[in-house]
């Protein structure tokens, strides 16, 4: 079973978590490289947990039109953009929202992209059944969605992989400001009859974070069949 160290950054710049995110995704690689020939190494996996202030994040393969506020505007908002290399297109992350960015070496789980992408939206599906709500995939659509109508994005998925090692994960909206999703195409869908949500909005009150943390980590224990260790 392999064994994932789990760090919870807090409330943290997007810019030094990025930071942070790629010299552990870096190390990764480099013992991965370092250590091909040696049955017995182990990756050191990581999962980190954390809560963004304002900010958008443009995905390689997204478009620019998607945003929809000037630059200047958004700095004036007190909101950041960055251009960044996971999949995926525009998004937005901030207080109340939970971002999950597991640092995994999938070698030592299985190789396997879509499947990888399956097992994240598989324990956000799971982890808001625990709060009563039904969720799902949505054919053609990565990121997990209510299961009722109208069509409600409830997190956002974008994922990218050098040497069979994950970069960037999740982004769950429990308590987020929606109207700042407003400044956006969200995920670069633009279909009129669907829509942002979160679970405050669904249940009608605020989720405490250390919870739906707790939840998360329950789950991704269960979905990746990994032992977590926590960092002091």
């Amino acid at each position: 079973m392999p064994k994932v160290l789990v760090e919870d950054l807090g409330l943290i710049d997007y810019k030094e978590a990025w930071e942070y995110q790629t010299a552990v995704h870096r190390a990764l690689i480099d013992d991965k490289r370092k250590h091909r020939d040696d049955e017995n190494y182990v990756p050191e996996h990581r999962l980190l947990l954390c809560e963004h202030p304002a900010v958008l994040t443009l995905g390689k393969s997204g478009k620019e039109d998607h945003l929809l506020t000037k630059e200047v505007d958004l700095s004036v908002a007190g909101i950041q953009y960055y251009k960044i290399n996971r999949g995926g297109d525009i998004t937005y992350h901030g207080p109340g929202q939970l971002v999950v960015y597991p640092l995994l070496d999938l070698e030592d789980f299985y190789r396997d992209v879509h499947r990888y992408v399956r097992s994240l939206e598989d324990l956000v599906i799971r982890s808001l059944a625990d709060y009563g709500l039904r969720a799902e995939r949505h054919e053609g659509y990565t990121g997990v969605w209510m299961a009722d109508k109208p069509k409600r994005k409830i997190c956002a998925i974008g994922v990218h992989l050098s040497r069979w090692v994950s970069l960037h994960g999740l982004a769950l909206n429990a308590n987020p400001e929606l109207a700042h999703f407003e400044h956006i195409v969200p995920c670069g869908i633009s279909d009129p009859d669907r829509f942002v949500t979160s679970i405050q909005k669904e249940l009608g009150r605020q989720v405490p974070m250390p919870e739906l943390k707790s939840r998360i980590l329950d789950h991704f224990a269960e979905v990746f069949e990994a032992e977590l260790v926590h960092k002091n």
